[in-house]
């Protein structure tokens, strides 16, 4: 059973008997090993208060890297998201330890080989719900170029940068960019259609900036920050580069001002 077809059963089990818990021998290996490396992640993240073990975010979410372009549509699909939570929970259940009702998994695929250095999946565990103390969230101001909106705020855990709104691969709508550099013009031509992502950690108030191109296409493409001054490009890494207040972060040839 391939792992198409184990999902789709999965949706089906779901619908018909949606507390099942019990493991499914007819799981995949290649499924397998992205669940126990995810609940690796999980269990390495939490930690013991009061004598029992603690896994306090609300958001798993979820990179898979060099996936075929014709099976990111399966990875990136609902029944492959619920099943991730289900595992995640019920591990976290059987395990004795406390989290929040409302922890849920959200699952991004890109497609592509992965470079030999880069991880073939990223697990990040945010909290949503934690307390900003009243503090507005950041925003982006455009300062070159014509997008979709002068002025975004980045009022959810991810924002997606690019030169179209939705981007389609041959499985459909693979990815929905918040600030879109849409018109035809010479600035935004130098705007990838996926270029970039933007994660707000409100557990520990971050902003990362995420540089989502595979391919170089020079200088005037690329992505990098200029802070007091100083050229900093941003490199395709897992961890981002950390945004500050001020900081003037070009897209291309595209320019927006992170304002917070």
């Amino acid at each position: 059973m391939n792992l198409g077809q184990f999902l789709e059963k999965f949706g089906r089990t779901m619908l018909e008997r949606p507390l099942a818990t019990s493991p499914d021998p007819d799981e995949p290996p290649e499924l397998a090993e992205i669940r126990l490396a995810i609940l690796d992640q999980v269990r390495e993240k939490s930690y013991r208060s009061g004598g029992r073990k603690v896994f306090p975010y609300d958001l798993l979410r979820v990179e898979l890297r060099g996936v075929e372009q014709n099976r990111a549509g399966v990875f990136t699909g609902q029944f492959f998201r619920k099943y991730l939570e289900q595992e995640v929970h019920n591990a976290l259940r059987t395990g004795g330890c406390r989290y929040p009702d409302n922890l849920r998994v959200d699952v991004s695929a890109t497609v592509g080989l992965p470079r030999r250095d880069e991880p073939w999946l990223i697990v990040e565990a945010v909290s949503l719900e934690q307390a900003d103390g009243g503090k507005h969230a950041a925003r982006l101001v455009v300062q070159e170029g014509t997008a979709n909106a002068g002025e975004l705020g980045l009022d959810k855990a991810r924002i997606n940068i690019g030169r179209v709104v939705d981007v389609y691969r041959e499985a459909g709508l693979f990815r929905r960019n918040d600030l879109a550099f849409e018109a035809d013009t010479d600035v935004n031509r130098s705007v990838s259609r996926e270029h970039a992502h933007i994660l707000h950690d409100r557990l520990s108030g971050e902003y990362r900036l995420f540089n989502d191109r595979w391919y170089p296409r020079g200088g005037e493409c690329g992505t990098w920050i200029v802070r007091d001054g100083m050229s900093q490009e941003v490199h395709r890494t897992a961890r981002g580069t950390k945004l500050e207040p001020g900081d003037e972060i070009h897209f291309g040839k595209a320019v927006v001002l992170f304002e917070e």
